[in-house]
């Protein structure tokens, strides 16, 4: 695995303010700095969510490492965007203010995938909703400029990682500049921020000028023009042919060279073209895209352009970019390094109340009431779906923690948590099964442009043993005071059906009569753009389900998880899956609808309608789900047993050339007969309390 020498997060000598020594709570008032006896803050920042003194909160997460840097750290929490009052609360920070949205881009938060107000929000006090602003990153960024100018803003969190180049923004219907010059921000930094912000904290402290911090990876910031020191390689020698994934595998077979094979080197390329974009190291090289203003207006060069950055998002080889955008030019260094298992150790290791900030009494926060007793046991994802955020932000290369680490945390919450009753709700993370797993050889990984390395195959580089986590999970449950553990992350069943013995601990101890896993489609059209695996392997993985369920004597239930309206769908995909829902007795009371977020490779798709999976030169174009009847449409075949859309599904059955699909037989998918409006809800309650989750299924796909 690839990862910093051992300079260390932890190894900097402490900021001379560690003798205040440790917060019981990071403080969010002047009375509680008062009791601290600081007289100002070193840094301060201000969060769009409630502020919860928990590792799985980023305001607790960076507060706390700065701290134990030696920093005073204020947090400033949704504060009132109509009045600076609450930003000038804690006084003028000495460094800098840390801006982020929270755990949740602000739009995504506040708005559901058909752009309808959400009336709740989960990382609020007492779930109020409107607390925050819409693009909070910009209005608070702004607000700190007014309340104390001069003084350095650093925007950071999923909201402005995500928005860190130009972006389609589907609120607004349009393709919007990087977030760091539209909240006037100094710095951004994306990407799981720890070794950033540390750096940052303490080179500001050391004297240096906020302008000056133009080296540090995982950052983005702005010139007025292109910096002299570096190679420059124009877009449009980058990636001129070859796919970055093909229906068959396009990697070469020896071991040794599978992943090595970059899409800017494909078989066939001529050499000088490749040799014009070799990699000559990190911050050595910058790729200079298409401007701001070209992708706005020619939507193949977006599709382009969110390729190639996809492409250079691995620590090991990426190199800088740079785009215009009128005027001025936005840099983005290569992604930081990932942590070390100690160093991952140690930061989920501080000292964390674990609970919510005592102002707010005893309003509930849904969010941290989901994850109060859950430990996270590793970052990063490498299973590349097009539609997810994860990877974009925490990288594929997975970050773990030990196994006596993570026993540790079990047991401080079985012994300091109030309400724990012996249940741990979650060893997990972005994904149940990916703990220790990652690239046979750091020398691959080091060179390899793979978006995923479990599509369209599982890379034979890749380590899928599951033993590590088979060995947490039994010694985790034998601990004292432990009921049970439980599994609530999401389970990559393509990669647990290469060790049935995982299955076997997982089914036989940590599920709670339902699992949940996401096919996402049975249709290979859509599951191509997703990146996903077809239905053989949900079909073993559902074998083996059954199989370990009836050995330890438990009647267990798979759940499947579907997207609805996602890129390259056709209406004729949706039938199919609800014909598949219907033989296999599946009643989805929930539904996904493909919400673009921003920079996601499945949005390039949807706003542009090229695939971005493919080169610039080949320009595959497809088709997306647009339009609220459409999405809609998709929805209610989803939900084909719900009397409200069957007028909608017999009108598209109808178009389609299937209404032989509308009757009252079992081969029928909606009725002719519509239930009274008065009786249609007794109807949906009796279908759910027969609702039938079998995992013996009566039919096949289609």
């Amino acid at each position: 695995m690839m990862h910093q020498a051992e300079t260390g997060l932890f190894s900097r000598r402490k900021y001379w303010a560690h003798r205040f020594g440790v917060a019981g709570n990071l403080p969010m008032s002047r009375e509680e700095m008062d009791h601290l006896g600081w007289d100002s803050c070193d840094i301060i920042i201000v969060t769009g969510d409630a502020y919860v003194d928990h590792p799985s909160f980023g305001m607790a997460l960076i507060g706390r490492l700065l701290e134990a840097q030696g920093f005073r750290v204020g947090i400033i929490s949704q504060p009132d965007w109509t009045d600076r009052a609450d930003l000038m609360s804690l006084g003028q920070p000495n460094l800098y203010f840390g801006v982020t949205a929270g755990n949740m881009d602000s739009m995504v938060n506040r708005y559901t995938a058909d752009r309808k107000i959400r009336s709740d929000d989960s990382y609020t006090a007492g779930g109020e909703g409107g607390l925050r602003p819409d693009r909070a990153v910009i209005v608070y960024s702004q607000m700190c400029r007014q309340a104390y100018k001069g003084t350095p803003v650093i925007i950071g969190g999923i909201e402005a990682s995500l928005r860190r180049i130009s972006h389609f923004d589907y609120w607004s219907e349009k393709v919007r500049r990087s977030v760091l010059l539209d909240s006037k921000a100094d710095l951004l930094v994306f990407g799981n921020a720890e070794r950033q912000m540390v750096e940052i904290s303490h080179r500001l402290a050391n004297g240096e000028q906020i302008n000056e911090l133009t080296d540090i990876r995982g950052t983005a910031l702005t010139y007025k023009q292109v910096p002299g020191n570096y190679k420059l390689v124009d877009y449009s020698l980058i990636d001129t042919s070859g796919v970055v994934l093909a229906d068959t595998n396009p990697y070469q077979s020896d071991r040794e060279t599978e992943c090595k094979q970059i899409p800017d080197q494909q078989p066939g390329d001529d050499k000088k073209n490749s040799q014009a974009v070799s990699i000559d190291g990190p911050h050595k090289t910058a790729i200079v895209l298409p401007s701001y203003e070209q992708v706005r207006s020619d939507k193949k060069l977006y599709a382009h352009t969110s390729r190639i950055m996809h492409l250079e998002t691995n620590p090991g080889n990426a190199r800088a970019l740079i785009q215009e955008h009128n005027g001025r030019y936005l840099f983005l260094n290569p992604p930081a390094l990932p942590l070390s298992t100690r160093e991952l150790d140690k930061l989920f290791e501080l000292p964390y109340t674990r609970l919510p900030h005592p102002a707010y009494e005893t309003k509930k926060i849904s969010a941290y009431e989901m994850i109060r007793f859950s430990i996270n046991i590793m970052r990063g994802c490498f299973g590349g779906c097009t539609f997810c955020s994860i990877t974009e932000h925490e990288g594929r290369i997975i970050q773990s923690r030990s196994e006596n680490s993570i026993i540790r945390e079990i047991e401080t919450i079985r012994d300091t948590v109030p309400g724990f009753t012996g249940n741990i709700s979650d060893l997990g993370g972005p994904t149940a099964n990916m703990y220790n797993l990652g690239c046979n050889s750091s020398e691959v990984e080091a060179v390899c442009r793979r978006l995923s390395c479990v599509y369209p195959v599982i890379c034979k580089n890749l380590n899928t043993n599951h033993e590590t986590l088979i060995r947490l999970y039994k010694r985790a449950r034998q601990l004292p005071g432990i009921k049970r553990i439980f599994i609530a992350s999401g389970v990559r069943y393509d990669l647990a059906v290469q060790s049935p013995e995982y299955v076997r601990e997982l089914v036989g101890h940590h599920v709670g009569g339902y699992l949940k896993i996401a096919p996402e489609h049975t249709e290979n059209g859509p599951l191509s753009k997703m990146m996903k695996p077809g239905m053989g392997v949900y079909y073993k993985f559902r074998e083996l389900f059954d199989k370990y369920s009836e050995e330890a004597g438990k009647e267990q239930y798979l759940i499947p998880y579907f997207i609805a309206a996602h890129p390259g769908t056709t209406d004729e995909d949706m039938l199919e899956l609800a014909l598949w829902l219907k033989a296999n007795d599946y009643r989805a009371d929930q539904v996904q609808t493909f919400l673009p977020s921003p920079m996601a490779l499945a949005t390039s798709m949807w706003h542009t309608g090229y695939n971005p999976l493919r080169s610039l030169k080949m320009g595959e174009r497809m088709a997306s789900p647009r339009g609220n009847r459409k999405r809609r449409l998709h929805k209610a075949f989803l939900r084909y047993h719900d009397s409200k859309n069957w007028p909608l599904l017999r009108e598209a059955l109808k178009q389609m050339g299937r209404a032989d699909l509308i009757g009252n037989g079992k081969k029928h998918l909606v009725p002719r007969w519509q239930p009274e409006s008065d009786s249609s809800s007794v109807l949906r309650k009796r279908g759910n309390k027969n609702r039938s989750f079998r995992t013996t299924h009566t039919g096949k796909s289609g």
